[in-house]
């Protein structure tokens, strides 16, 4: 006989941050079930009659899971089949509960552990194994974080070895939230939480420590002896509903009844139970029951027009895929909008299939942000979502985004996207190597950035900031419109039940193609938003990057605030940031600037070949160490897959940066700012020193008004500023074309009749760039001299290079000076400001 859909004889499997069983998402609803008093053969569990008046009370409950702190025996798990209720099993430690006797006799354990899994013989009731629970802070402490994570992932193999289809958890507490196993297939916490603001913020703070994997709330309840019946009932229904709004994949209820039996007696002085110890139901079983009888997602309180936006150029290897999927969503009022932006692949074919799509093409490709905002102009949604081609979505990802951005202070929303498991195992390694997407948070709840193939916004508030901007073919369009929502004083949310399955690059190739463009779009951001950027060009992000990969290798140990003698019963870790630094050996310029030139001059010094090895390998020990430390999932393992990642660790910075500097090195390419006017306004080449200037105004316009109106022109004549950000001592920072930048600053003088008198001055500096490349020239240039000048006298010919860059720097510096310069008189002379034939200043 064929099992049905559906029915206990199939195993429910982690799909994304949910469960699934068959063609459904199976949402766990559950309550704890014993121990109860040894009976006569020394089992932990009722009566089989008992069992069964128990299972069809809780088929009345609506629950759908019971979990049990020992191995349940056989006839256990064959009631709970005949019921359709799944079992979550805690796993015993043998002969002692103790963990540290666990710990030191690791053989034993496993052992144990693999014994008791093969006891429960693949059953199909079996929904998971939960193989610790609640191990205290101080013994954690004591064993070391590394050490017991590691112990829990060596379980983990062991249980695999035995049920390879078996799920597997750790039960952690806020006590120890830092431990996080990484071979566990969902992340378990028990919260005892009463209060509804605390309870709903550590769900939030849980999520982002889940990432990516399920997160099931594995215990919670509250002591109706103490707190009374009723509001045990009321705390208790609010939780389940919180917890499933907020994306988590179930509940699990402490417990089911009072009758409970810990360390060899009977537990009289609490009663977390649903019921009484006679099975009698409290007001709490039925407010646990009108919550699980409906099935997750709780509906929304409304449900606006959704315009879900798809932009794709030759997507069609994946497209298939990703409309089916949005075509499946469990959301009443949407529609799906294709832009095809010039695909000259299948993609048009594809797309007639689905009669419900509406498709809109254009001619040629126009880029993405353009695809976009097509998109954008035809929605009728009053929410505009957006995803990619070659990503599927969730069927609840509308109704997470939705509901959490809907009445809310956001007008933005975004979520996971995460490794299909149909991709390559290249995919694999790819995710986890940088430059991938990522999104960024500044809270539990607010995000600095989302990624665009998992986002949704306002109509409105894409109106208000007209929409993504045209310049971005390729990427960096979420990026910048992120910031620009941000500089309006809006905000931006993180829903983690939001998400969709979103494929990688499966070639190296393909990859190296994707961050030339990457890199290409960071250049755009960087003259678009340089405050967001650092000396080197590099983004600079407030809040803390979520992503597969990390941005750089982890030298230091995290910091864990633990309490007094680790009693803190809330206990926080708190990451080292990456060695950035140690990344610079990575980057384009180290492999150009010093890598490169050092191979070159041990043609003619021989002597240079110690260093110069010296300089490729620390490249290669850092991608290495890379390698070594990424969260490579182990089921997508393979001998190969690291020594890839190195791989892609060095190649990435390479191409990113190529991707950054390849628009300034075309033929052709846009002339700077300042280039225009130095060519529009030719003006003898002087040396640039710093220039004062003053301005007289009547009254009508202060230095306020003329910076807005300078930094309103810059803007028009796409400029490359830095404002203050109340910490300079200076108004502005502008950018020249390669090497270099002016800082302006003004002031003002309060005259006679209200008039003003409005000074300002310009200091012109080299770049960090212009300066690194001078002084590394100078370096090279002295060490070779110092080596070759007494067999090779011409060598001092090399120094004439010095004053020949020197003079490069230089005269671009006084072409930005002069340049910035007649625009501020311009701005001046459209304020009616008047420059008085004043004595010049001292500087």
């Amino acid at each position: 006989m064929n099992p049905q859909p559906g029915s206990p004889s199939h195993r429910v499997a982690v799909d994304g941050k949910f469960f699934r069983l068959e063609e459904h998402k199976f949402h766990v609803k559950g309550v704890s079930y014993g121990p109860f008093a040894p009976d006569p053969q020394g089992l932990l569990f009722p009566s089989p009659d008992q069992i069964r008046r128990d299972f069809l009370q809780l088929r009345d409950l609506g629950a759908n899971l019971v979990r049990v702190y020992c191995t349940p025996p056989l006839n256990f798990l064959d009631l709970a089949a005949e019921h359709e209720i799944r079992v979550l099993v805690d796993l015993s430690w043998p002969g002692t509960a103790g963990f540290l006797d666990a710990l030191s006799a690791p053989r034993k354990t496993r052992a144990a552990i693999r014994q008791a899994v093969r006891d429960c013989r693949q059953h199909p009731a079996i929904f998971a194994f939960n193989l610790a629970n609640e191990i205290p802070a101080d013994i954690v402490r004591w064993s070391g974080v590394q050490t017991v994570q590691a112990f829990i992932d060596s379980l983990v193999g062991e249980a695999k070895a035995a049920d390879p289809e078996g799920l597997c958890t750790y039960a952690g507490f806020p006590p120890t939230e830092y431990l996080c196993p990484q071979a566990v297939d969902f992340v378990s916490f028990n919260v005892y939480l009463h209060e509804r603001p605390a309870f709903e913020s550590y769900l939030d703070r849980l999520q982002m420590i889940a990432d990516a994997k399920p997160l099931l709330l594995t215990e919670f309840g509250i002591d109706a002896l103490r707190e009374g019946a009723d509001r045990q009932a009321d705390i208790v229904g609010w939780q389940i509903e919180a917890a499933f709004r907020a994306g988590l994949a179930g509940t699990i209820v402490f417990s089911f009844t009072d009758d409970w039996w810990r360390g060899g007696m009977p537990i009289t002085d609490w009663a977390f139970g649903l019921t009484t110890r006679d099975r009698q139901p409290r007001p709490a079983f039925e407010a646990v029951r009108n919550h699980y009888r409906q099935t997750p997602p709780f509906a929304l309180p409304e449900h606006p027009r959704v315009s879900v936006v798809v932009a794709s150029y030759n997507g069609g290897r994946t497209l298939q895929a990703c409309l089916d999927s949005l075509f499946r969503l469990h959301y009443p009022d949407y529609e799906v909008i294709l832009v095809d932006d010039g695909s000259t692949d299948d993609t048009p074919e594809i797309a007639r299939s689905y009669p419900r799509l509406r498709v809109i093409r254009h001619p040629e490709n126009r880029g993405l942000s353009a695809a976009r905002n097509t998109g954008i102009a035809a929605a009728t949604g009053a929410i505009v979502a957006f995803t990619d081609a070659d990503c599927r979505a969730d069927e609840d990802w509308v109704h997470y985004l939705v509901g959490d951005l809907h009445g809310t202070s956001y007008v933005g929303m975004g979520g996971h996207n995460v490794l299909p498991p149909d991709d390559s195992l290249v995919a694999s390694a790819v995710m986890v190597s940088p430059g991938g997407p990522a999104h960024v948070m500044l809270t539990d709840r607010d995000a600095e950035h989302i990624p665009g193939c998992n986002m949704a916004f306002h109509k409105w508030a894409l109106t208000e900031v007209g929409g993504f901007d045209p310049i971005f073919r390729t990427a960096g369009d979420d990026v910048d419109l992120c910031w620009r929502l941000q500089e309006r004083g809006y905000k931006i949310g993180f829903s983690p039940g939001g998400f969709v399955w979103h494929y990688r690059r499966s070639t190296v190739r393909a990859y190296m193609q994707q961050q030339r463009g990457y890199g290409e779009a960071e250049a755009l951001l960087a003259r678009k938003h340089p405050k967001y950027f650092n000396a080197i060009g590099r983004s600079v992000w407030r809040g803390r990057i979520y992503a597969p990969s990390r941005p750089g290798i982890v030298v230091e140990p995290p910091i864990i605030y633990r309490g007094p003698f680790a009693s803190s019963l809330f206990q926080k870790l708190y990451t080292s940031a990456p060695a950035y630094g140690a990344m610079l050996c990575t980057s384009l310029e180290f492999h150009v600037l010093v890598t490169l030139p050092l191979l070159i001059l041990t043609v003619a010094l021989p002597a240079l070949w110690p260093l110069a090895l010296a300089s490729a390998a620390s490249s290669l020990a850092v991608v290495a160490a890379a390698a070594a430390q990424a969260n490579l999932p182990p089921a997508r393992q393979r001998f190969w897959s690291r020594p890839l990642v190195a791989a892609l660790y060095l190649l990435q910075p390479v191409a990113r940066g190529w991707g950054r500097y390849r628009p300034r090195l075309r033929p052709g390419s846009a002339l700077h700012p300042a280039d225009r006017r130095a060519a529009a306004s030719p003006h003898p080449w002087r040396q640039p020193a710093v220039t004062l200037g003053c301005f007289w105004s009547d009254g009508r316009a202060d230095r306020y008004t003329l910076l807005h109106a300078v930094l309103a022109r810059l803007e028009r004549e796409q400029w490359q500023t830095r404002t203050d950000t109340a910490w300079a001592d200076h108004d502005l920072e502008i950018f020249g074309p390669r090497w270099s930048r002016v800082l302006l600053t003004t002031v003002s003088e309060p005259l006679d009749r209200g008039r003003f008198r409005i000074r300002f001055r310009l200091v012109p500096r080299w770049s960090l760039p212009a300066r690194c490349v001078f002084w590394a020239l100078v370096g090279v240039e002295l060490l070779a001299i110092g080596l070759l000048a007494p067999l090779q006298p011409w060598i001092w010919m090399l120094l004439l290079t010095v004053p020949l860059l020197h003079w490069i720097l230089e005269h671009e510096q006084g072409i930005l000076q002069h340049a910035v310069l007649s625009l501020i008189e311009d701005v001046a002379r459209d304020l009616n400001l008047a420059r008085p034939p004043a004595p010049p200043l001292p500087a």
